[in-house]
């Protein structure tokens, strides 16, 4: 240790009592001199001890920066949530050209809001257990505003001789795209192999059929009948392969504003005729000053016509349709077709929407999948509810205009 300022001191001590026993003549050894030179030996021990704990606070600051600097983690050090150092990989991250640009700057406004709550609890544990604590993520937002995904562990330290946190992370943004993309990958080859099975098993069943009417053909004299029932076979594989081309094939749908009441009118139009020869009749409830819509209007009919021939086969003994439609919350319109039909069983509803499931006889649930994806294009919501014996009451939520749709522009891709 230095020992300067303690013979500076009491080198005063020793050339005061001089200068008294020279020009007053008094004893040099007196207690007077012997109790001002160990208050200023004292003294100055207590300050060159002072001064070698600010040097080696010094030192020990400038090698916390250095090593900071040398990682290629983004590290940074705060103090009462001010950034009181930060090294080059966390300037790069944060988008900041030099230090001084980010100094003094509370951490809470690289964060988002929502995340901010987070942080200060955060912060508090820290502060209490005085050990690392386990990584946890933040949304962080650069200097140009853009958002990305940050990854960081903290941990307590002594930083310019005052307590202070020490972060140290990663922006996970890419790594995360990445998983989701993975998992999409995924859950598409999935269903990929679920769909694939499904129509190697529902065309399987009409070509045994075909086959088997063929062998007939040869010995028997009722030819007539079995071409039928082989057409009749051959249209019913038609049907499911083009059921099942709707749902990869890439579209591009136009939106245009829409009256719902219009919308739905024409299509309980082209239903009608079949509806009566069910003995159905269809009844349509409509509130005053219905809020248009922004849809692909073909679409819409596809998923209505499906949904309202989805109730009509549910009530083999006819009975009554009704659809209503009124306004839900600001900015969402519904539209409900409640049914007399035979209901669906509960552990059903869950899984309807699948592919190749159904509670039809001769069903591929394709149809209703197909309403399931349009509904969804048109950022709105498909809701089934449902008892058995009462019947089942299916409802479309869409947006309408005074909520504009996320996505003008819809690609359906495989």
């Amino acid at each position: 240790m230095n020992k300067s300022g303690q013979i500076i001191l009491v080198l005063i001590s020793i050339l005061f009592t001089s200068y008294q026993k020279i020009f007053d003549h008094l004893p040099f050894f007196s207690i007077d001199f012997f109790l001002f030179t160990l208050i200023a030996w004292v003294v100055g021990w207590q300050y060159d001890k002072a001064r070698n704990y600010e040097k080696k606070a010094r030192a020990s600051e400038e090698s916390y920066k250095k090593l900071i600097d040398s990682l290629p983690a983004p590290v940074y050090v705060t103090r009462n949530h001010k950034l009181v150092y930060v090294n080059k990989a966390a300037l790069s991250m944060i988008g900041a050209e030099k230090l001084e640009d980010l100094m003094g700057k509370s951490i809470l406004d690289f964060i988002a809001p929502e995340y901010r709550s987070r942080m200060l609890e955060r912060f508090k544990q820290i502060k209490k257990e005085k050990q690392p604590v386990h990584t946890i993520d933040y949304k962080a937002k650069r200097l140009d505003g853009s958002i990305f995904l940050f990854e960081v562990s903290s941990l307590l330290i002594v930083f310019g001789g005052k307590e202070a946190i020490l972060s140290i992370g990663k922006d996970i943004t890419e790594k995360i795209e990445e998983t989701d993309r993975l998992i999409q990958k995924s859950e598409k080859l999935a269903l990929l192999g679920q769909m694939a099975a499904g129509i190697a098993h529902e065309i399987r069943n009409p070509l045994t059929s075909i086959k088997g009417f063929i062998q007939l053909l040869k010995t028997s004299t009722q030819k007539e009948v079995y071409f039928e029932i082989v057409l009749s076979e051959l249209d019913r594989i038609n049907e499911i392969v083009g059921e099942f081309l709707v749902l990869p094939k890439p579209s591009s749908a136009v939106y245009m504003t829409q009256d719902i009441r219009i919308l739905l009118k024409d299509v309980i139009t082209l239903i009608n005729n079949q509806s009566l020869l069910n003995n159905i009749q269809i009844n349509i409830d409509f509130d005053h000053d219905l809020p248009l819509i922004s849809c692909e209007e073909n679409q819409l009919k596809q998923v209505f016509l499906n949904l309202l021939k989805n109730a009509m086969e549910a009530m083999p003994k006819g009975g009554s349709i009704r659809v209503v439609v009124k306004e839900k919350d600001e900015g969402k319109i519904s539209i409900q077709i409640i049914d007399q039909g035979v209901g669906i069983p509960q552990e059903r509803i869950s899984t309807l929407g699948e592919p190749f499931y159904t509670t039809k006889e001769k069903g591929t649930g394709l149809g209703l999948m197909t309403c399931y994806k349009i509904i969804e294009g048109h950022n709105g919501e498909l809701n089934i509810y449902s008892k058995i014996n009462e019947g089942t009451t299916i409802e479309v939520i869409l947006p309408t205009i005074t909520q504009p749709l996320l996505k003008m522009e819809v690609s359906h891709s495989n």
